[in-house]
């Protein structure tokens, strides 16, 4: 089978230990891979060679920064992006190879269902992958923004369909990963909120730690998970809340600065 005409970028630092699933889940299928390395100190670089992908050095700037020079680095229109803790199941490879079989597909931009996976989870339920964000789009009708914090992509043309196989994401190592993950991007997103006016209240913190565990064990349905979901869930909660104490926190320093 000759690669489809889809060019997949990776942004990494110190992925040594999980890029290679994200690479050898495309690398056979598509024309290209594209790792984007903001300066690991580890066997990233070498590994994502090894296994097929070209590597290109880009000091981070942030999320959607260091995901719009990928798209720049790209020789196709059709752009497939995945982190260094995701992989394409085989089942996603399948339907994404079936859209092409014919040609150019009819949409311009496709939504991915993304199945969180745990280390200390055999398996994960289908029934939690809530999040759908476009990873498969054409660059002419879609593409990153530019945000630090946020790097979604805007479809700004065309029409958006939805994929069905899933992204498996490896996010966190080990809950002491997590926790570390919440702490750093937190700070961020406390600066960004902060930036823009933002001061929660102490209402806020008190009732969205309490909502977040609700959302994501009852809405996004980690009750499936049995004890595992209740573990997921107060480290949701946890998230939400650090994120909101560390608004505060800067808020009033900002405040005590004036």
């Amino acid at each position: 089978m000759s690669p489809l005409p889809i060019s997949v970028f990776i942004i990494a630092k110190n992925e040594a230990d999980r890029i290679a699933a994200a690479i050898s889940s495309v690398v056979r299928w598509v024309d290209e891979v594209i790792v984007i390395d903001s300066g690991s100190e580890d066997d990233t670089v070498a590994l994502s060679e090894q296994l097929g992908a070209r590597v290109v050095f880009n000091p981070w700037e942030g999320y959607g920064p260091q995901k719009v020079f990928g798209e720049g680095l790209c020789r196709n229109h059709w752009l497939l992006n995945i982190d260094a803790d995701e992989e394409v199941s085989q089942e996603l490879a399948t339907e994404i190879q079936r859209l092409f079989a014919a040609g150019e597909p009819d949409k311009q931009a496709y939504t991915v269902p993304v199945l969180p996976l745990y280390p200390f989870q055999q398996k994960g339920h289908p029934w939690t992958a809530f999040h759908h964000p476009v990873r498969l789009y054409h660059r002419e009708h879609a593409g990153f923004s530019n945000k630090p914090v946020h790097d979604s992509v805007i479809v700004h043309s065309g029409a958006k369909g939805r994929l069905e196989g899933m992204l498996i994401h490896r996010s966190f190592r080990s809950l002491t990963h997590h926790v570390e993950k919440a702490n750093e991007v937190s700070l961020a997103r406390a600066e960004d909120l902060v930036g823009r006016g933002r001061n929660p209240s102490a209402l806020s913190l008190l009732v969205v730690p309490l909502f977040a565990f609700f959302k994501s064990y009852i809405l996004r349905r980690e009750f499936v998970n049995g004890v595992d979901g209740i573990v997921i869930s107060h480290m949701y909660a946890f998230q939400r809340f650090i994120r909101l104490a560390k608004t505060r926190e800067l808020a009033r320093l900002k405040r005590k600065d004036d």
